[in-house]
């Protein structure tokens, strides 16, 4: 409860704060709006069914991309933690591709793909597929070597060490990467939507810059940081909790 009240207590002081800025007209409405021209444009967008359907369409890139980046992240993380010259090699890679943003790929993905949803949805995976893979790869790499040594003294052998005691042990490491993926994954999609000209709410973004509605591009800013919290708080929020109450890393509440 009282974190709850904190949490309440914060967005209250945000508000203020923004209402504030607002009623001494420090810069004019096309470019900081207030709170109740952003909840009526948010209104208006779910009224005549343009949010509804940027959201679907985004969250179906972004499920599409963030599918195969797990996919692959995961598969390559082993590699790179139970393979040294992998590591050496391919991990090296992955380090330097990481600085990169997420924008970067898309030149690639359009020369490749041209202007099609599998240019987007390979921005997508290559935003969240490096943190995915390197996350995965501390986990497996910082498995104690006892847990190991036991499991091959009761001979745990091939996939049998791999599904009962590598990959369990490097859990929380993989759940930390698959929530950091998800936001990678985010931003990357909002990268390529906003170069592509495509239904989304990166779209929506770019028709509210175009148009010099920021009423529109803020209310469209708070609908992805919603979607992101909401997503947070149903899947890895209680995930890593249960995990980490799991392997002895916090107690239960």
């Amino acid at each position: 409860m009282k974190n709850w009240l904190i949490r309440i207590a914060f967005f209250g002081l945000l508000i203020a704060v923004w209402e504030t800025v607002v009623r001494l007209e420090i810069w004019p409405p096309y470019i900081f709006p207030s709170l109740s021209s952003v909840l009526r444009s948010v209104w208006d967008g779910f009224a005549d069914g343009s949010y509804p359907l940027a959201i679907v369409i985004s969250l179906r890139r972004l499920v599409i991309g963030y599918a195969i980046s797990l996919l692959l992240g995961i598969s390559l993380g082993v590699l790179i933690g139970r393979i040294s010259m992998v590591q050496k090699t391919v991990g090296s890679a992955i380090l330097g591709l990481q600085a990169l943003p997420s924008v970067c790929w898309l030149p690639l993905a359009l020369l490749w793909f041209g202007l099609s949803e599998k240019a987007i949805i390979f921005v997508v995976v290559m935003g969240a597929l490096l943190s995915i893979s390197l996350s995965t790869a501390d986990g497996i790499h910082n498995t104690p070597p006892r847990f190991l040594q036991a499991a091959k003294t009761m001979g745990a052998a091939g996939l049998r060490l791999y599904t009962a005691v590598i990959l369990p042990a490097a859990l929380p490491s993989i759940v930390s990467g698959m929530k950091l993926g998800w936001s990678f994954a985010w931003r990357s999609l909002m990268a390529g939507e906003l170069l592509y000209v495509g239904l989304g709410l990166g779209h929506l973004l770019t028709m509210g810059r175009e148009l010099n509605d920021m009423a529109q591009v803020i209310s469209v800013m708070m609908i992805i940081v919603a979607i992101g919290l909401l997503v947070d708080f149903l899947v890895f929020a209680p995930t890593q909790r249960r995990i980490r109450e799991r392997w002895g890393l916090q107690t239960a509440r």
